[in-house]
């Protein structure tokens, strides 16, 4: 998994490519959200357009990503997914816990509601 980042006004869009598979990928991500609140970034968006897969490891990360960024008093939105990585989202009801959006300019515009 590649790791980038960029801000908007007053959103982070991290956005990540490749496989989300947990392990080392989860240390990159963790630390890069650590950083960003420490940096009093509470509005993050999860670009994830371009990854091509992800596993239960990888879903843990982000669920472990949302608890961080939200016990700081942060949201964090998922913007596009592919049909596959929503299904996933879908089955495992995280759809409860997750806002996705279809492109990341949705999930900007989401943070002006």
């Amino acid at each position: 998994m590649n790791l980038s980042h960029s801000e908007t006004n007053t959103i982070t869009i991290i956005k990540l490519d490749g496989s989300i598979l947990g392990g080392p990928d989860a240390a990159a991500l963790k630390d890069k959200v650590h950083e960003l609140i420490e940096k009093k970034v509470k509005n993050f968006i999860l670009d994830i357009k371009s990854v091509k897969n992800m596993n239960s490891s990888g879903l843990g990360m982000l669920m472990a990503s949302h608890a961080t960024i939200r016990n700081a008093g942060g949201h964090l939105k998922i913007a596009g997914a592919s049909k596959k990585i929503e299904n996933l989202f879908v089955i495992t009801r995280l759809t409860n816990v997750f806002e996705l959006y279809p492109t990341v300019k949705k999930a900007v515009e989401s943070f002006s509601k």
